[in-house]
């Protein structure tokens, strides 16, 4: 698919099957949200459903059970898509949030099934952030491996939201790989107002997306990660977070997942 992110960054139309594969409602805004609407042919895939079990984010909506956080924010990503102008194929894998490495079995074969036919994805850069983005980089590495092994193959493209770099955080920004050139999706003055409605339309996550209306979009093609090492970033932002899914327990998991998929 020749030029897919100059012909973005130009505001074309793109006919062509895009799938873009994301951790949690509202990681797709953040990938693409200015783009969506130019986008005939899109799934978005979220592969857990945002609502983790600690019960944290819930109980601060007044929600008393995981299910009916979950329901509310499959809500959130319909409004989302409505105030870009976006009309794709909505897939939710349900797994929790914060533990979808523990389903990488499962993911991947549903993935395998959900990617046939895709000519772009999209998805997170490997970087530390959160575990589930993490999951997210290495499921669709791996699916796309699979299928190119079956004649099928797609451009993988990623975009980045936060890591840790020299012990500070960095929101939005690429860890510099000279393999990998980005592309910033400029943004007019609707594309912004479109992209910043639909963030506002989280409102499940107002603290944490408060400052994010300001961030760029930016893609590149996914670099040939080797997912046995740790992210360019070596420490991981949810390492800080007291969550019961550290970078060790991760790195454990995704390590069977490598074994059992023979890479």
């Amino acid at each position: 698919m020749t030029g897919f992110l100059q012909r973005l960054a130009g505001h074309e139309v793109i006919p062509e099957r895009v799938v873009v594969v994301v951790a949690h409602p509202d990681d797709e805004v953040l990938a693409a949200g200015s783009r969506m609407d130019r986008m005939a042919d899109l799934t978005v895939i979220h592969i857990t459903d945002g609502s983790p079990r600690d019960m944290q984010d819930a109980q601060r909506e007044g929600f008393s059970t995981r299910e009916d956080y979950a329901a509310l924010r499959r809500r959130e990503v319909v409004a989302a898509m409505d105030a870009l102008g976006a009309e794709p194929e909505l897939l939710c894998y349900w797994h929790p949030d914060k533990e979808s490495v523990l389903h990488g079995p499962a993911i991947l074969d549903q993935l395998t099934l959900d990617l046939a036919g895709a000519s772009a994805v999209i998805t997170h850069a490997y970087e530390h952030g959160h575990p589930d983005h993490d999951t997210a980089a290495l499921c669709t590495r791996l699916v796309l491996d699979r299928l190119k092994e079956q004649g099928v193959e797609a451009e993988l493209y990623e975009f980045p939201i936060y890591c840790m770099e020299d012990g500070q955080p960095v929101f939005g920004r690429f860890s510099p790989d000279p393999s990998a050139p980005e592309t910033v999706l400029p943004l007019t003055p609707d594309d912004r107002a479109r992209r910043n409605a639909a963030l506002a339309a989280y409102r499940s996550q107002r603290g944490v997306l408060g400052f994010a209306g300001d961030w760029e979009e930016r893609l590149r093609p996914a670099p040939a990660y080797d997912f046995r090492r740790p992210a360019p970033q070596k420490v991981a932002w949810y390492d800080r977070h007291g969550w019961d899914m550290t970078l060790a327990k991760w790195r454990a998991h995704a390590d069977a997942l490598l074994d059992r998929e023979g890479a």
